[in-house]
């Protein structure tokens, strides 16, 4: 990292410019020659080649004395094939052409000193940077950066911004993922959007794919065989040769990279179950220890993506302190809602009960649902005891990208359940102690579709097409012939505008109504519940279920009990015996959605559809396990 109020990281790969010579790296053991191709900055075709001098390793490298920031480059094999640099950090073109020469230090930071946030302070808002305003860049998300941490949010979350082939997309078939999407602003316009939100206290986190490249624009096999390997499968292709420490370390460095060049607070790392690692020390592990010994000195987090609900990489150290993955994504906290609120049972969805919130109850209590007990829809055991974890080694949702846009239709949850239990349910996704992440919408209620789409040509474009089609023609959105009529195109322009924010929502009186609650429970949370995470210790959760009802409570600090009591049914519950129903009455209550449910829980009954949040000094319920 440099000095000053500036900063780079130097990357094994790729070009590292300097005033007085620029060097430019390539690992290709298989090549027989590689050159430097150079272009002017007003130029769209290299006017000179410079040679790489080989090392016995398999590096090629060139200082070049001739270059300035904004020319164009790529690298030249065996005389014949161009490639853009895969280290590259912006590019002069699409993913097809010449990369574009960047200084890293022009950009001087406002905030130069800003230190992070501490995770338990985290309230995930992901948005997705083509979608979320109309422009569809980093520049465009600045203004609503003041109206997001009014709501309470503290981190947005970008779905990934690696360059990839065409102009919309996911993100995640990305293909130079040192470079931020030249549509969406590229190094400088990404560099704008986090000192803007680090001015306003917001940290900015960023998901990153190692598991996979995209399929567009991937021309690394082609002159670096040794990248992958051909005989390992995954759901996207070859696996990555992580066992060849030149492609370990162009991964590694790629999340110091960001890390410390566009001081990102954290990453999520996308399906490390689809991580396929011959090594004896996963990516992971490695990936996450050497984030934690460059950066001491300001907070900085990682979470993941897994659906084997493991626990190795999200353990505590013996004082509480985090010596790998700050938080996995719960997957099982996501369904049992979804299925509480919508009755459906397809797909994954099938392990879940929709007439008891037992799985609800042990998921906030202890982590996962699965915790090796068999799953029916994968015909095996499942997952790994966690209840001994705190309930912050956890990000919990009620939507994200995910879970909305792979539906057929890409319809969310405010659209498939009653305003009755979206209410509910989003209360205690935003005020039970285990990290909340919003999809960008969720705040007021959107309902309006995100779906899949990419920008693909020819052939590719086609099967993409095909494949979404088959995959949900055994779904019940496809009972009928007609549906296949609407089924939205994942490579239409029209399938994108459709999934983008619609702004003017926020005026109506549902969507304004819904945004204060939100406000509201984040302000609580803010208040009250965060100031009890920080060191929160494992093993303090016990829960109570009863058909659609349930008791939750956490022993947060020695002798501060946090409540929850959810009713999930239409009907007015009769709290079991054993309830200490005085104590109910003197409890603090932090939040309640209906007016009198405070004053009905200390008689012994909780109205429908209602959820509640108490504070008290010791247990209300002695017998909850």
């Amino acid at each position: 990292m440099s000095g000053g109020d500036t900063f780079s990281f130097d990357t094994s790969w790729g070009a590292r410019y300097a005033p007085e010579g620029s060097r430019f790296r390539l690992w290709a053991p298989s090549a027989g020659s590689v050159e430097l191709a150079l272009a002017e900055v007003d130029s769209n075709e290299p006017d000179r080649y410079h040679p790489l001098a080989r090392a016995d390793d398999g590096w090629w490298e060139a200082v070049a004395t001739d270059v300035e920031p904004g020319m164009s480059y790529g690298f030249r094999i065996d005389g014949e094939t161009l490639v853009a640099d895969p280290a590259a950090r912006a590019q002069a073109g699409d993913v097809h052409w010449m990369s574009r020469l960047v200084d890293p230090n022009a950009h001087q930071w406002s905030v130069p000193d800003w230190q992070g946030r501490p995770w338990h302070e985290c309230v995930f808002y992901e948005l997705h940077v083509g979608t979320f305003t109309e422009e569809g860049t980093f520049d465009a998300i600045i203004p609503k950066l003041d109206y997001l941490r009014d709501v309470g949010v503290t981190a947005i979350e970008l779905l990934p911004v690696a360059q990839f082939g065409g102009q919309r997309g996911w993100g995640y078939d990305g293909v130079l993922l040192y470079c931020p999407h030249q549509f969406y602003g590229g190094p400088e316009g990404l560099k704008r959007l986090v000192d803007a939100a680090h001015q306003r206290g917001l940290m900015v986190f960023l998901d990153v794919v190692y598991n996979h490249f995209g399929p567009d624009g991937n021309y690394i096999p082609a002159y670096v065989p040794e990248f992958f390997h051909e005989e390992i499968s995954t759901p996207w292709g070859a696996a990555i040769a992580y066992d060849e420490k030149p492609v370990r370390d162009f991964m590694i460095e790629n999340a110091l990279y960001w890390l410390t060049e566009y001081r990102i607070d954290g990453l999520r790392l996308d399906a490390i179950d689809s991580i396929k690692d011959t090594t004896d020390t996963p990516l992971v592990k490695e990936l996450a220890e050497r984030v934690r010994e460059q950066f001491v000195d300001r907070h900085v987090h990682i979470t993941t993506e897994d659906d084997r609900n493991i626990t190795w990489h999200i353990e505590r150290g013996a004082d509480g302190s985090v010596p790998l993955v700050s938080g996995e994504w719960n997957d099982d906290f996501h369904h049992t809602a979804h299925v509480l609120a919508t009755h459906e049972q397809e797909g994954y969805y099938s392990d879940y009960d929709p007439a008891n919130t037992e799985q609800m109850a042990r998921s906030l209590a202890t982590g996962f649902v699965f915790q090796g007990q068999m799953s029916h829809h994968r015909d095996r055991k499942v997952g790994n005891p966690s209840g001994h974890l705190p309930p912050t080694a956890f990000v919990n949702f009620i939507q994200n990208h995910d879970q909305i846009g792979n539906r057929a239709f890409g319809d969310r949850l405010r659209s498939l359940s009653s305003a009755r239990i979206y209410d509910c349910v989003q209360a205690i996704l935003l005020l039970s102690p285990q990290i909340p992440l919003m999809f960008q919408g969720d705040e007021f209620g959107d309902c309006n579709s995100f779906c899949f789409f990419t920008d693909f040509d020819g052939e590719l474009a086609s099967a993409v097409s095909l494949g979404r089609r088959k995959e949900f023609r055994k779904f019940a959105a496809f009972e009928d012939a007609e549906a296949a009529d609407v089924f939205p195109d994942p490579n239409s322009e029209r399938t994108f505008e459709i999934s983008r924010i619609d702004w003017e929502l926020v005026v109506r009186p549902i969507q304004r109504r819904r945004l204060q609650v939100t406000t509201k429970l984040l302000a609580q949370r803010r208040e009250v519940l965060m100031p009890l995470l920080e060191g929160v210790g494992g093993g303090c959760g016990r829960a109570f279920a009863d058909g659609r009802c349930f008791v939750v409570s956490w022993e947060l600090r020695p002798g501060r009990v946090y409540h929850l009591f959810a009713n999930l049914s239409d009907s007015v519950w009769t709290l079991p015996e054993g309830l200490r129903l005085e104590e109910v009455a003197q409890a603090d209550l932090v939040y309640a959605n209906h007016k009198t449910a405070h004053e009905s829980l200390g008689a012994g009954t909780l109205p429908g559809m209602t959820v509640l949040f108490a504070l008290s000094d010791g247990q209300l319920f002695p017998g909850v396990r």
